[in-house]
């Protein structure tokens, strides 16, 4: 069994999939709440299914990009249950898991909110084949006319004036991209983007007495 979850834009989204499919699923949206909501969401995915905790024999998690809180909610989950039930874990980039939802047969742009008036970004070629490397930008530095999946449209229409479907990840999309190995396997490290914000201190200066 399955148990897949991704924290890193403004979504809370779990899923569970068993015997090649996707038994049970929940969304929320709210930017500020990932560590409330998780796991009851966790717990309810599994009721849903009929499954408890100990059912789970592997974890599949979004590693971002994304905004450090809310990330640093599904990572940390991911990693503590799967040292506690001694199952895989195993981690899918943000982006390709929207991507993987995406309809359009041509090439496309994800871009998701990076807060600071910047968005997270990458290019398709199709729904599971990434041409680019995730990177984050300002909007204008990476405007783009053609379909652009993800928020950033929403937030920033004016660089991206075609919007495509979904604007959020789905951990059901995530768990069926692992399960039918259609996804790239990343280790379950944050992919931040940002350098950090606190700066090394530099040498004190000199008073003059």
């Amino acid at each position: 069994m399955l148990l897949a979850f991704d924290t890193a834009t403004h979504a809370v989204t779990v899923a569970v999939h068993h015997d090649g499919r996707v038994v049970s699923e929940s969304s929320a949206v709210d930017a500020l709440r990932h560590g409330e909501l998780l796991a009851p969401s966790i717990r309810a995915a599994l009721a849903e299914a009929g499954a408890e905790v100990g059912d789970v024999t592997r974890i599949a998690v979004g590693v971002g990009p994304g905004p450090f809180t809310g990330l640093r909610v599904g990572l940390v989950t991911a990693l503590t249950m799967a040292a506690v039930l001694r199952v895989p874990a195993v981690g899918v980039c943000t982006l390709d898991v929207i991507a993987g939802a995406v309809t359009w047969a041509e090439a496309f742009m994800v871009a998701t909110d990076a807060r600071r008036k910047e968005v997270y970004w990458a290019r398709y070629d199709s729904p599971t084949c990434r041409v680019s490397d995730p990177a984050v930008n300002r909007p204008a530095d990476v405007a783009y006319d053609g379909p652009v999946a993800g928020i950033g449209p929403t937030l920033y229409p004016e660089h991206f004036p075609n919007p495509l479907a979904p604007e959020f990840p789905s951990a059901a999309d995530l768990a069926r991209l692992v399960a039918s190995e259609s996804a790239q396997l990343l280790p379950l490290e944050p992919l931040y983007l940002r350098r950090p914000d606190v700066a090394e201190p530099g040498s004190r200066k000199r008073v003059l007495g």
